[in-house]
């Protein structure tokens, strides 16, 4: 079989690019947890010196770090006062923590896949599960700070606003469950909000629940949330109003069964609110770099969970809404719709 030569020299160069930006990643990592980029940002032109003044780090090594930065067009660099300068338009995404496009802390998570990978190449050759509390602490900070900005910036304005009534029931006083509460970043938004209302998160890693009761009392909500370790298929109480499964349905061993318990548990008039990671039905709906990361969390993170667990079905992350629909209506549902829906994410409104 013949080669194309300049096919193999454009894909090297692909390549390239990726391990390139597989090193920009640990840079990215670095600046964040030295606080160089909040010691760049809104400061203007600034020398190896100053940074590295205002760090307390050693200047040669911030001056290779702010070129490895400059080379992979992360900072601006002033040739002539031999300055670098953060661009307030990437402040947002390496500097401000609290912002909904924040991406440094997201970089812990691959610094978790390669800690693991011992782990994951045994999965892969036995079919074994690895449970998410298994993981490498990075990845728990890591994907709780991303998802947590997520959640600020669409789960008030826009998620819930699109299920039919859930806003008025949570004005008025509702009881809510959120199932996979991780730290809790989701459910004390939603008690932040709405101050009548009730809720109970459910997670199996204890110290998720840990966290997320600390979190839960730095918000000043503690009074109106209860953060218990339990399993999605059989916690306890009933008469729920809202049931929240925010983007750890696809990680249960069981779905179909979380769903039955949530059935059991719903009020007669309640609602299960799903948000999933966004995908189409097929692969060839998915291509491109959102779709290469869901896919790739997918094969190292939700489906070695999802296997640890009783049954294993394994669902990943890249389900898509025909899958998702029919995990609800073989555990009973009836009526199921897509709600909302981003190029991240995917909301299912879940009723009786």
């Amino acid at each position: 079989m013949a080669i194309e030569t300049r096919t193999t020299e454009a894909f090297v160069e692909r390549a390239l690019t990726d391990l390139a930006a597989g090193y920009a990643g640990v840079m990215v990592s670095i600046g964040n947890k030295l606080g160089f980029y909040r010691a760049l940002a809104g400061r203007g032109p600034t020398s190896s010196h100053e940074l590295a003044s205002r760090t307390g780090c050693e200047e040669r090594y911030v001056r290779e770090w702010l070129n490895s930065q400059v080379a992979a067009g992360y900072l601006d660099y002033h040739e002539g006062s031999e300055t670098y300068e953060l661009p307030p338009e990437h402040v947002p995404v390496l500097a401000d923590e609290e912002s909904p496009a924040f991406m440094s802390a997201a970089f812990e998570i691959p610094a978790s896949m390669w800690f693991d990978q011992e782990r994951t190449l045994e999965a892969f050759r036995t079919g074994a599960g690895v449970a998410w509390g298994d993981h490498d602490e990075r990845m728990h900070h890591g994907v709780s700070i991303f998802y947590r900005n997520a959640y600020r910036a669409s789960l008030l304005t826009e998620w819930l606003p699109a299920l039919d009534g859930v806003v008025e029931k949570l004005e008025l006083g509702a009881l809510v469950a959120d199932i996979g509460s991780g730290h809790g970043h989701s459910t004390v938004l939603m008690a932040s909000a709405f101050e009548r209302s009730r809720f109970v998160g459910i997670d199996t890693h204890e110290a998720s629940v840990e966290a997320a009761r600390a979190n839960a009392a730095d918000a000043g909500v503690a009074d109106r949330v209860e953060f218990r370790l339990g399993d999605a298929g059989s916690y306890l109480g009933g008469g729920y109003d809202l049931i929240c499964f925010f983007d750890c349905l696809h990680d249960l061993g069981d779905p179909v069964g979380a769903a039955r318990r949530a059935r059991e548990a719903l009020a007669e008039d309640g609602t299960v609110m799903v948000v999933e990671p966004f995908a189409g039905d097929s692969l060839t709906d998915n291509l491109g770099p959102i779709g290469q990361l869901y896919y790739t969390g997918s094969a190292l993170l939700c489906v070695p969970h999802s296997r640890s667990e009783a049954v294993g079905l394994s669902l990943g992350a890249q389900a898509g809404p025909a899958r998702l629909e029919a995990v609800f209506r073989e555990a009973g549902f009836t009526s199921i719709r897509t709600a909302y829906e981003s190029p991240f994410n995917i909301v299912l409104e879940v009723r009786r």
